[in-house]
């Protein structure tokens, strides 16, 4: 499969190193990035293909994964448009509906969407997809493919749930971290030092996560089995519920959601 990334950052970047450790040959993988240390930086790791400039020979390649800021990507499909012919092209630029990038490429109707997340950057994350009608069968393995080399994938439906799976999973990891934050900051309130603070913060985020991925059951059992009755646990969600933590977390990722929806409907 001959990939071109358009836009050589992070996410981009995640996703070739997970391509190249796949098995991907990096001749098979070109980039088009402005910007020249990007470029110098791009083939002296990964060998990849680069280009200055968006041009017929950038994009001879069986799929185009648009990897720019959404402000720039209407600017982008314009060029872009009139060197497609049958390529797969996957959008992982937040916010913007594959409708509306298909109506910038002058009806293209060949268009997957994609909303990665941030731990894409070390293959461990989650990324959503939604495929325009026309889009074939095996051009959908196609974009999965690409997107796996990164973590896991889920396929939706119907493209408005992709506001609920920005506000949960692309905006994710920033809640995780907070939650952290709080743990470090308590740690080291109760007068552990830094490094205990954070070990101790980290390392019971990440294991209780590997617990609820390998168990059968569900995220409230695991729960309720580490409350003891009248125990110090008890104690810290008996607060937690006074405060209306769950609450508050359920109500602000209502609020990404629709901010993501209003984001959309700015980029049309």
């Amino acid at each position: 499969m001959r990939i071109t990334f358009i836009g050589g950052g992070n996410m981009a970047t995640a996703l070739i190193a997970g391509l190249l450790r796949q098995g991907q040959a990096a001749e098979q993988i070109s980039v088009v990035e402005h910007n020249a240390d990007a470029r110098a930086r791009l083939e002296a790791d990964y060998r990849v293909n680069t280009y200055a400039e968006l041009g017929p020979d950038a994009v001879i390649a069986d799929a185009v994964v648009l990897a720019v800021k959404p402000q720039q990507l209407k600017e982008v499909a314009q060029v872009l448009s009139p060197l497609l012919a049958m390529q797969l092209v996957v959008s992982i630029a937040a916010g913007v509906r594959a409708r509306t990038l298909s109506a910038w490429l002058m009806g293209y109707a060949n268009v997957v969407r994609a909303m990665p997340n941030t731990p894409a950057m070390i293959g461990a994350g989650v990324t959503a997809l939604y495929a325009l009608p026309a889009v074939q069968p095996s051009r959908r393995q196609m974009a999965q493919t690409i997107l796996e080399s990164a973590g896991s994938v889920l396929w939706v439906e119907d493209e408005a749930l992709m506001d609920a799976v920005t506000a949960v999973s692309g905006s994710g990891p920033a809640y995780v971290f907070y939650f952290i934050e709080a743990l470090q900051q308590a740690a080291l309130e109760l007068g552990l030092n830094a490094d205990a603070a954070r070990q101790l913060a980290l390392e019971t985020m990440l294991g209780s996560a590997q617990l609820a991925a390998s168990s059968s059951e569900d995220v409230a059992t695991l729960r309720a089995r580490v409350t003891s009755k009248a125990g110090t646990t008890e104690r810290a969600l008996q607060r937690m519920d006074e405060a209306g933590v769950k609450a508050a977390i359920v109500s602000a990722i209502h609020a990404a959601a629709a901010r993501s929806k209003e984001l959309g409907e700015a980029l049309q």
